[in-house]
């Protein structure tokens, strides 16, 4: 009987990882994804609600600086992508983060690590789902003049709110969609992800008519304090880059595609966002900037710049494709770490099953289904969504511990991508998210305190006694 500690700490090689990865019950994953494919699905998990509603809370913090604090978050985010970007070349499977501890730090800080991603992923989409009925209400009222009654709308005890049907339907949706396949879900969030880049541009060329450079003299206004408080703001748009991770097993070449999606896709949502930001505050001053009113931030600034409501119209529209295609892309990486994490025996068998015909976890999308329709539908989420953040964080943290473990243990692993500049891009990555971490409110880190003591109870109770790894040295 190996000693409790071993058991607890021991890594799972990453070549037998990788020899893994892809296999479960009942047949395999099937490698159908391209670059481009990739690159997309991470542009769909972070181009999300962000830039509709975070910009109008930020501007006021920064003022015209606002566009810098987009860059700062930008580089801030781009630490932990490089090393997410060699994990991701190494170690080319579905687990992500998981697996990238499990490889290592070991199997506890791996199972940490998975239960932070189950907290972000899951409750994430809930709250982005939630999200998704208030924008559809609004294109509905923008076009057309009505809303949907609050009763299917919100959830109980909210503004009358019986269930929030809008919110189970988007998740619906979703899973009709991932339930007909990788390439066909890729397909569908090719296509939303090139609709609301399409929109986004669209309000870039309509607010830049109304382009006025005295907006932006003083720069910044509040100073290089307001700089980074707006950075520390929008660093939780970037949240998402990771996403193509989640696609290791389903990449048809992984070892190549995987660090140039993660690397790409921060670079597009970059650009955009840094776009959208100097046309807004460019086409209205920052004072007008109202953080009560930000859902409709973007569509005001359109319709002041057309003098009519029609393109405030396109920017809803916008709005709901965006959340739309988040709400898939985070559903399907949920469903990708579970997988892992079943197929190392930490949680049930029914999460590795493959149905042979759609080579898709079927049983395993559904459980995800129900589990976030019943948090989106009948649960007021409040502060817990911004616990998600932090788990984030977490997460991130361990990846570039991880970079620094793996090449100093397993420095004769091919690896097709290496974080330049090492050691120093992952400790500073380590060091950025520790410092965002520390300025998350009290409630968020007793949301996560709770949510920890939880995974830990999870672990002894089921995972210890029935990972695989373990077994193999009773």
């Amino acid at each position: 009987m190996a000693p409790v500690a071993q058991r607890l700490f021991r890594i799972k090689p990453a070549d037998m990882i990788v020899a893994e990865g892809g296999h479960g019950e009942g047949g395999e994953l099937r490698r159908t994804m391209t670059l481009w494919q990739l690159t997309l699905f991470s542009v769909g998990a972070t181009l999300g609600t962000g830039i509709f509603v975070i910009l109008g809370q930020a501007v006021p913090k920064a003022g015209p600086a606002v566009v810098a604090s987009f860059v700062l978050a930008a580089i801030t985010a781009l630490f932990s992508a490089l090393s997410y970007a060699e994990l991701a070349g190494t170690i080319p499977v579905s687990g992500s983060s998981y697996s990238y501890a499990y490889a290592t730090l070991g199997e506890l800080v791996a199972w940490v690590c998975g239960w932070c991603l189950m907290l972000e992923y899951a409750v994430s989409v809930a709250a982005v789902a939630v999200g998704w009925g208030e924008y559809l209400n609004r294109f509905f009222h923008d076009l057309l003049g009505w809303r949907l009654p609050a009763s299917v709308t919100h959830s109980p005890g909210d503004q009358g709110g019986v269930f929030n049907l809008t919110a189970i339907l988007i998740v619906l949706l979703a899973t009709w969609l991932l339930m007909r396949g990788t390439s066909e879900s890729a397909t569908a969030n090719v296509i939303f992800v090139m609709l609301k880049i399409a929109v986004l541009a669209f309000f870039c060329s309509v607010a830049f008519t109304a382009f006025n450079t005295g907006n932006l003299t003083p720069f910044a206004p509040l100073g290089v304090a307001g700089v980074t408080a707006a950075a520390s703001q929008v660093f939780f748009s970037y949240i998402g880059f990771d996403a193509a991770s989640t696609a290791g097993d389903e990449a048809r070449n992984p070892k190549r595609d995987l660090p140039l999606a993660i690397v790409f896709s921060l670079v597009i949502v970059t650009v955009v966002y840094v776009a959208v930001a100097l046309a807004a505050v460019g086409a209205m001053p920052w004072q007008q900037f109202n953080p009560g009113t930000t859902e409709a931030g973007l569509a005001l600034i359109a319709n002041q710049a057309t003098g009519s409501t029609w393109a405030g119209v396109i920017i809803s529209f916008g709005a709901v494709v965006a959340i739309a295609s988040v709400v898939l892309t985070v559903m399907y990486g949920q469903t990708r770490i579970l997988f892992a994490m079943s197929r190392d025996g930490l949680i049930p068998k029914i999460f590795q099953r493959v149905d042979p015909r759609r080579q898709v976890p079927v049983a395993n999308t559904l459980i995800v289904a129900l589990f976030i329709s019943v948090l989106a539908g009948f649960i007021p989420l409040g502060q817990l969504a911004e616990a998600t953040s932090i788990g984030t964080l977490f997460a991130f943290a361990i990846v570039n511990i991880g970079v620094l473990v793996l090449r100093r243990t397993r420095p004769d692993l091919p690896r097709s991508f290496r974080t330049p500049f090492f050691p120093v891009t992952p400790v500073l990555g380590v060091v950025l998210c520790v410092i965002v971490m520390l300025g998350l409110a009290g409630i968020t880190w007793l949301a996560f305190t709770i949510w920890m003591l939880a995974g830990l109870l999870a672990y002894f109770l089921y995972g210890y006694r029935n990972s695989r790894l373990n077994r193999s040295v009773r």
